[in-house]
């Protein structure tokens, strides 16, 4: 059986790699995503995910990295702790913001995200 931090870990190598659909994949068809920063999910569902973060963080940044460095977990809930970095597609400044992100994992699908992330560092790389 895989446990839910292997499941979350599998997200995050998977984004590594430019594997967006597989990370999509990892998810639960009514996922509810919340963030904290410009980019919003609306509504709930793997495509919204697609539509709402992944198509325009891409669009944004010309690189960029999600590195996971600490898992936390109990029961269905995992903590990882790490560090988002990246170059602003725009500005060519870089961003180094440390984040928290909350996942829930049930029957093997993520159902549940939130972030927490530095939007100071972000928002710093954006300005022109």
């Amino acid at each position: 059986m895989t446990t839910p931090t292997a499941i979350v870990r599998s997200f995050y190598d998977r984004l590594a790699v430019g594997d967006a659909p597989g990370a999509l994949g990892l998810m639960a068809p009514d996922i509810e995503w919340i963030t904290m920063w410009h980019y919003k999910v609306d509504g709930r569902g793997p495509e919204r995910v697609a539509e709402g973060l992944f198509k325009p963080l891409a669009a944004e940044w010309s690189s960029f990295a999600l590195v996971p460095t600490e898992f936390i977990a109990e029961g269905n809930t995992v903590v990882s702790l790490g560090d988002f970095t990246g170059v602003h597609g725009a500005t060519g400044k870089k961003a180094e913001a440390r984040y928290a992100h909350v996942w829930i994992v049930k029957d093997g699908k993520i159902t549940h995200f939130r972030q927490y992330i530095d939007t100071l560092a972000v928002a710093e790389a954006r300005r022109s």
